[in-house]
């Protein structure tokens, strides 16, 4: 049997850029030629998936037939929510529509994450389909690379499959025990039947099941798009999968991913992939050289610009403000020390420093080895002429 993917397109992403969150969210954002949705449909490109369905919300329609386009997909369907109710509705509409079968198994993909192996991803979904019985719901784990609050865990049974425990999105402090312990990061891709879906939407969120199957019974379908009825849609109150069901049933088990996966959910994620892959967007006419160092333009997207800093050794950058941008600092190498308004710090390796419009603020490297830094600046001004400097050591003051 060939898997159904579901596509969850419908997020906003503001943990990126909070005032773009209702025209371009994250998942469409052009990151250097390539967008993540994009990557979640090549993903699928395989003989192991039938074509997809892609679940999103009626503001980003033509965004996602324009990727679909892009990307020489015709055969799909989507599903249009009219209100934005968290990831539990989302993934239960599809499972609704009457010409999907009753044991037809389903994968269910984020469309904002970042798998390098495919086909290492595929294999693992393939080899775990005849384990997909009756109410089972399978979860995907990753191994964690650092505690973060921004993910779920779950632990798994000893010598089994089986989760014993989830866990949504942790303290930093907890994260730490959760990992030390076992636990692996829940990557919020799921896969499980049609039938199994209902059966546990049924039983632990019967209302919720109800005015979803209403919205999709009253759905007005236009050609390949579903737009579902609004009246019964707008009386389910947002709640994500993982606490509508998965914190509330037994028969979970878990799929470990042994792969490079990142959701790209927060600048140090994203920074931190530019420093892994900026070799490829070097070239010889986007090096600048400065008094303190160097800088390199590595991608100029929507209102955001990716730069790598290199401060040498007893280098200052002014200290200055910006009158139109935010900027993010993710530490790479060295140990600089920062000023921001009226505080000190001393970000250590992977230390991400976040630079509010108007704050003042300024890089020193007071060791022998050089700091590097990739720095995110994010606003509808980014040009070098928003430098207000209040004071510079290299004499770099306008009178």
């Amino acid at each position: 049997m060939k898997v159904l993917p579901v596509i969850i397109c419908g997020g906003a992403g503001t943990r990126l850029f909070k005032e773009s969150k209702d025209n371009l969210p994250k998942q469409f954002i052009d990151f250097g030629g390539w967008t993540m949705f994009e990557k979640t449909l090549d993903r699928i490109n395989s003989k192991l998936f039938l074509p997809p369905i892609i679940s999103t919300n009626v503001k980003y329609l033509n965004l996602v037939k324009k990727h679909l386009k892009k990307n020489k997909i015709t055969n799909y369907k989507i599903i249009l929510e009219p209100s934005k109710k968290n990831t539990a509705p989302a993934i239960l509409s599809p499972c609704l529509l009457p010409e999907i079968a009753s044991n037809q198994i389903i994968l269910f993909l984020p469309s904002d994450q970042l798998i390098k192996e495919k086909n290492k991803f595929n294999q693992e979904i393939k080899k775990n389909l005849n384990k997909v019985f009756y109410k089972d719901i399978f979860v995907f784990g990753i191994k964690p690379k650092e505690p973060s609050d921004q993910f779920g865990y779950f632990f798994r049974k000893k010598n089994s499959i089986n989760v014993s425990k989830f866990t949504e999105k942790p303290s930093i402090k907890n994260a730490k025990n959760i990992i030390k312990k076992g636990g692996l990061w829940n990557a919020g891709i799921f896969m499980s039947t049609k039938e199994n879906i209902i059966y546990h939407f049924m039983n632990e969120q019967n209302k919720l099941f109800k005015n979803c199957l209403l919205s999709v019974q009253n759905s007005n379908k236009k050609s390949n798009s579903i737009f579902l009825e609004s009246h019964s849609y707008n009386k389910i109150k947002p709640i994500s999968f993982d606490y509508a069901i998965l914190e509330k049933i037994s028969n979970i088990k878990s799929i470990r991913l042994n792969i490079n996966w990142s959701d790209l959910g927060s600048w140090k994620s994203l920074l931190n992939f530019y420093n892994i892959n900026k070799k490829k967007y070097f070239t010889k006419t986007n090096l600048f050289r400065r008094p303190w160092g160097t800088y390199r333009n590595l991608f100029k997207g929507k209102n955001f610009l990716i730069k790598e800093l290199i401060v040498n050794s007893k280098g200052c950058l002014s200290l200055q403000k910006h009158r139109h941008r935010e900027e993010h600092w993710y530490v790479t190498e060295g140990h600089p020390e920062i000023i921001l308004n009226k505080k000190t710090l001393k970000p250590k390796l992977k230390d991400l420093v976040h630079i509010p419009k108007g704050s003042i603020h300024r890089i020193h490297n007071k060791l022998k080895k050089p700091v590097k830094i990739i720095e995110a600046q994010i606003g509808k001004i980014l040009k070098e002429t928003d430098i207000i400097r209040i004071e510079d050591v290299y004499g770099r003051i306008k009178n």
